[in-house]
């Protein structure tokens, strides 16, 4: 029987306006105290492992979640024999077969989501025993919020000697005694991910850049609608699927929600923690290729990713070609090298009709498409999207200004420094209003779009969420294309190149410097040892000088005694021996 709980109030469903990541302004209800409605599907990619699969069942089967809201869906990943359903299991429970042909989690994710009912996605590895309010745990947020990505807390055990048997789970998780259930792995744990938790006052104040680092797939929930939103699972992926998801999620303007009460044991350890380098060298190509925000794996010269970093939006449309390609080509030549560029303009019209090439109304737009048509960092559309995700920053330029060298690196940088949401960099001004470039946060545009209200606007959500700060455009070095263009376009490979080789002949002479100054410290290393053994010698000769100065006077007092010894002999002889 469950312990009774305190009596259960409703819990609404709302949009609330949450400030970057701090799911503290919500009211989260203490377990037990409150009336659930939304139903949850948990499923679960299984690939072998019966025993430790019925294990999960069994905890499952004792949740305080009510179990007409809990289905549970068993994706059998090409498990041989075929996984069964046991006697001990929710009563909701099914098991579908994966994709034919398609191995791996992220197929079987997709699978067992495609056919789940729940409003809410709760995806838990197979080797998982829950404690008796796990579920419940996650779904008192889903019910605050449509747009939180909730993440349970795991304990490790090494599964030692002979694990309990189903029976044994059901019961005691149903007891609220789970804890008894397994010993735990001192040497094994997310610590990490405590030390994330714990050093950002409970995740609340942390960084935009860091909130998918602990999306770990083993227990994490979230609403079927913002998982559809973000793209679903990235079937190409075959590890670390899990990270790549978490840092999509971000750009949804998601809130991640670390919660330390939706407790469960994890039986054994992960391939992460038995092979950390191996997982690492077979995962850092994919993640460098989809997730912008690590930029220490973002390091190799002259590459271009999947997903860039900034996505820089020109509006071609009533603009000259001169004004655009100068506002282009200033951001693809800037310091920042993973940027894309997106040309927005009527492009949908130049197809079709005769025309005359030299006196064409749509010239412009023509010339544009055919210089940029073939740069695989140049894109066009019809408009600008509502964000530029999966890439975490788009900067609006107009057409006609152009970015330095270093502006757009600088602009990241001074939005990563806060966290802020917008940066809006006044370029002109005259009776119209004031002209603008800016450099928009994904998540926080996102954000703002799944909160604002009615005829309010955007940048204002965005500014008191996420934080939005006016600059200069001389300051973050935005020139008008007379004064920027073309002259320093014109040899841009050729300076490029020329100050490549004025980088690697300083790096010469700073490997001849270094090389020098080995050299002296060996020198001054063997002059200190031929220093340190003169003193060596010279205390050494100095003691043998002293333990000689010692024996002569020695010597002189025992050849006294002596001679003092035969002159009393003798003068006692003439004396008669008196």
């Amino acid at each position: 029987m469950n312990a009774p709980y305190p009596p259960r109030v409703p819990v609404q469903a709302a949009a609330p306006r949450i400030p970057g990541n701090d799911y503290g302004v919500l009211p989260a209800p203490v377990l037990g105290a409150w009336e659930p409605h939304l139903p949850v599907s948990v499923v679960i990619p299984a690939r072998g492992g019966q025993d430790r699969l019925d294990l999960t069942l069994a905890a499952l089967s004792a949740q305080t979640y009510p179990t007409h809201l809990l289905e549970v869906i068993v994706v059998d990943d090409g498990s041989a024999p075929p996984l069964r359903l046991p006697e001990i299991a929710p009563e909701h429970t099914r098991i579908v077969v994966g994709t034919p042909g398609r191995r791996g989690i992220a197929w079987a994710l997709e699978a067992g989501t495609a056919v789940a009912d729940g409003e809410v996605i709760h995806r838990m590895d197979a080797d998982i025993v829950s404690y008796r309010e796990h579920v419940e745990a996650h779904m008192r947020w889903h019910h605050l919020a449509g747009y939180l990505v909730v993440l349970g807390t795991l304990r490790f055990t090494p599964l030692a000697g002979t694990p309990p048997t189903p029976a044994e789970v059901q019961i005691a998780v149903s007891k609220d005694r789970a804890d008894s259930l397994f010993t735990e792995d001192p040497e094994h744990g997310h610590d990490w991910i405590g030390e994330l938790v714990t050093a950002h006052r409970g995740f609340r104040d942390a960084p935009s850049s860091l909130l998918h680092r602990v999306h770990v797939g083993a227990t994490v929930s979230l609403p079927a609608a913002l998982l559809r939103e973000a793209g679903g699972l990235d079937t190409s992926l075959t590890l670390g699927e899990d990270t790549e998801l978490g840092y999509r999620l971000t750009q949804t303007g998601a809130v991640f929600v670390p919660d330390a009460e939706a407790l469960s044991w994890h039986l054994g350890t992960t391939t992460a923690m038995r092979r950390p380098a191996d997982v690492r060298r077979h995962n850092d190509p994919f993640i460098a290729d989809r997730v912008p925000y690590r930029r220490h794996l973002r390091t190799d010269a002259g590459r271009q990713w999947l997903v860039p970093y900034v996505d820089v939006v020109v509006d071609a449309q009533g603009a000259c070609f001169e004004d655009v390609r100068a506002s282009v080509d200033g951001a693809l030549a800037g310091s920042l090298p993973d940027v894309h560029v997106t040309l927005t303009g009527p492009w949908a019209s130049l197809e079709g009709e005769r025309r005359a090439p030299l006196d064409d109304p749509l010239l412009d737009l023509r010339l544009l498409r055919g210089q940029y048509a073939h740069d695989g960092r140049v894109s066009f559309a019809e408009r600008v999207p509502v964000t530029s995700a999966p890439a975490p920053f788009r900067l609006v330029c107009p057409a006609g200004w152009v970015p330095g060298t270093e502006s757009v690196a600088m602009l990241v940088e001074r939005a990563e420094q806060d966290d802020e949401g917008l940066l809006l960099v006044a370029l002109d001004e005259d009776e119209s209003g004031v002209l603008a470039a800016r450099l928009e946060r994904t998540s926080s545009v996102a954000r703002a779009g799944r909160v604002a209200r009615e005829g309010e606007s955007l940048d204002d959500v965005i500014a008191d969420l996420h934080g939005a700060t006016w600059l200069d455009a001389e300051s973050w070095r935005l020139r008008p294309a007379a004064r920027a263009y073309p002259y320093w376009a014109t040899n841009r490979n050729r300076e490029a190149v020329r100050w490549r080789a004025a980088a690697e002949s300083r790096a010469r002479e700073a490997e001849r410097a270094q090389r020098q100054v080995a050299k002296l410290k060996a020198e001054l290393k063997e002059l200190r040892a031929v220093a340190a053994k003169g003193h060596r010698d010279t205390v050494r000769w100095k003691e043998k000088a002293e333990q000689r100065r010692l024996e002569a006077v020695a010597l002189r007092q025992a050849r006294q005694r002596s001679l003092l010894g035969r002159a009393a002999r003798g003068l006692r002889r003439l004396t008669g021996g008196s």
